[in-house]
């Protein structure tokens, strides 16, 4: 019979090993693979083009608080640097990307149901099952809540530069 504690260590190294493998996973994938159109991404009515998020999460109370990840040569989601479409595009992917590889990451409390005996380990299964989605539905909201303020910024953005364009051709016209 295997020591509580080493039942724990062994599913704690099994938790980083999977986190670690769907970040790798992630980075990997394509841009394409994170399109904002995708279903997965997709605002949900409930959550009212995040709403739902400032009205019952309270999520500009403590999303500052959460750390970000910046690989080497990374995308800073800390602040906007630049205000274009093609930047603004290039964020909303990288929100895409992030609530991607969180999601995935929640797909531990299955694993932590599988690795460990159902009778016998149910109480550890059940503790890093909900470790797993305490770390990462913080940050899948996060992601939702961006991508959506910024989505709506995107067609803020191109509605002022149509309106300039339409502009333009008046001025030339007249």
């Amino acid at each position: 019979m295997k020591s509580f504690w080493n039942i724990l260590l062994v599913n704690a190294i099994l938790m980083i090993l999977w986190h670690y493998s769907m970040f790798l996973a992630c980075i990997s994938l394509k841009k394409s693979s994170m399109d904002p159109k995708r279903p997965m991404f997709q605002p949900k009515e409930w959550e009212k083009g995040g709403k739902w998020y400032s009205k019952y999460l309270k999520i500009n109370l403590w999303k500052d608080l959460l750390p970000q990840h910046v690989g080497k040569g990374g995308f800073s989601k800390e602040h906007l640097t630049d205000l274009t479409v093609e930047y603004l595009d290039e964020f909303i992917m990288e929100t895409c990307r992030g609530e991607w590889d969180h999601r995935m990451c929640c797909l531990y409390c299955i694993i932590s149901f599988i690795v460990n005996p159902v009778l016998y380990n149910f109480q550890v299964a059940l503790i890093f099952a909900l470790l797993a989605l305490i770390i990462n539905l913080p940050f899948v909201a996060i992601q939702r809540y961006n991508r959506f303020r910024l989505q709506v910024l995107r067609k803020r953005l191109l509605r002022e530069q149509a309106r300039n364009l339409s502009g333009n051709k008046v001025m030339v016209n007249g």
